[in-house]
């Protein structure tokens, strides 16, 4: 399923443009971002999902989105690009973890991401792990979360997709994350992905299998080569004309890379994500040092942009499939860094929690320029 580009205002002049973009960021940094920072970190981030629903929901706060989507995209027209049999209409996207049961599926476009990957979904709906389970390091420009898949389930994921597709609000490229559930054994977990390729059949542009969440225990074994041969095979002949990328860790060795990588072309997956949140604490400001070591989970945000842009170079330079990028993308240089990686297409979300609306303009200029 190909979605088509979502229609935009052609830019002003470049100026005008980024002297929009310059009174955005201010207004996160001085007005949005203490607002939402009065908040612990899971309630801000609940708001933020709830208000892009809410503001997708009618015509007229839609166009508001798309003014203000438009007030901080890129000064340039980016070209679309062709990936995974796929037209984007450019080459930013957000991650998976934002939204995680597409609910803000009208808005995400229209604030000026080129693709949306929703989930990570479960076939079945589960809670997650115990709150408090994310905490910002603001020194670090960082976030940890131990969420544990925390979802409404992959069938009413498959619902509001299907609804928003039948009303026309989708007008970006769709992926789908897709987890184990936390209650299936990991001897079963072919079965429970499976049943999750089955309820999206026909509604996702691609689905991304998830083997490298720190926070589901057993998950990340599925990454070695028996199980992960056994679970993309089966994945990628469940999903037929669907693309399948497999997302890998940032921990794991250069050999084990190499080895996922064999697998999954054996496999015949059509793409990789590269990085998922890291176990590492490595390059965490001192002031977060204490916080960063006593909190479980997985790291994103600024402390991953290094290793992030090391294991898309080595993922590109074994493989000729596409690769998205993602991991502390804090800059539209960042985003820039993981093209010249060799990436494809990039992603970001803990960047946005730090520089707010308009990292998605900057990533979409500096990745224009290719």
């Amino acid at each position: 399923m190909t979605s088509a580009p979502a229609p935009t205002p052609r830019p002003a002049a470049p100026a005008t443009r980024r002297v929009a973009r310059l009174a955005a960021d201010a207004a996160y940094a001085r007005l949005a971002r203490p607002l939402l920072w009065r908040l612990d970190a899971e309630t801000a981030h609940h708001g933020t999902v709830v208000a892009a629903d809410l503001l997708g929901r009618v015509p007229v706060t839609r166009a508001l989105t798309s003014l203000a989507g438009y007030a901080v995209g890129p000064a340039v027209e980016p070209d679309p690009v062709e990936v995974l049999g796929l037209r984007f209409p450019h080459r930013v996207g957000l991650a998976a973890g934002m939204d995680k049961d597409g609910r803000g599926l009208a808005s995400w476009g229209a604030l000026g991401f080129g693709h949306v990957e929703l989930g990570t979904v479960t076939a079945r709906p589960q809670p997650g792990n115990p709150r408090p389970r994310l905490v910002r390091l603001p020194r670090s420009r960082a976030v940890i979360n131990r969420m544990g898949f925390n979802n409404q389930g992959v069938h009413a994921l498959a619902d509001r997709l299907r609804a928003a597709r039948e009303a026309g609000l989708v007008r970006i490229p769709v992926g789908v994350s897709i987890g184990k559930s936390k209650v299936t054994p990991v001897e079963d977990a072919v079965g429970d992905y499976l049943e999750s390729v089955a309820a999206l059949e026909g509604l996702a542009d691609y689905l991304a299998v998830n083997v490298s969440s720190p926070n589901t225990p057993g998950l990340r074994s599925l990454q070695d080569a028996g199980p992960l041969a056994e679970l993309l095979g089966a994945v990628v002949t469940a999903a037929g004309a669907t693309p399948v990328l497999v997302k890998l860790a940032p921990d794991l060795t250069d050999h084990a890379l190499d080895e996922a990588l064999e697998v999954a072309v054996g496999a015949g997956v059509s793409g990789v994500i590269a990085t998922n949140t890291t176990l590492s604490r490595e390059g965490v400001h001192r002031v977060d040092a204490l916080t960063a070591q006593s909190e479980a989970g997985g790291l994103s945000g600024a402390p991953l942009t290094m290793r992030a842009r090391e294991v898309v170079a080595h993922v590109a330079s074994r493989t000729d499939l596409p690769v998205i990028g993602v991991g502390g993308v804090m800059s539209g240089e960042d985003a820039r860094a993981l093209l010249d990686a060799g990436a494809s297409l990039v992603q970001l979300y803990t960047g946005l929690v730090y520089a707010g609306p308009g990292l998605v303009g900057a990533a979409v200029e500096a990745t224009a320029r290719r």
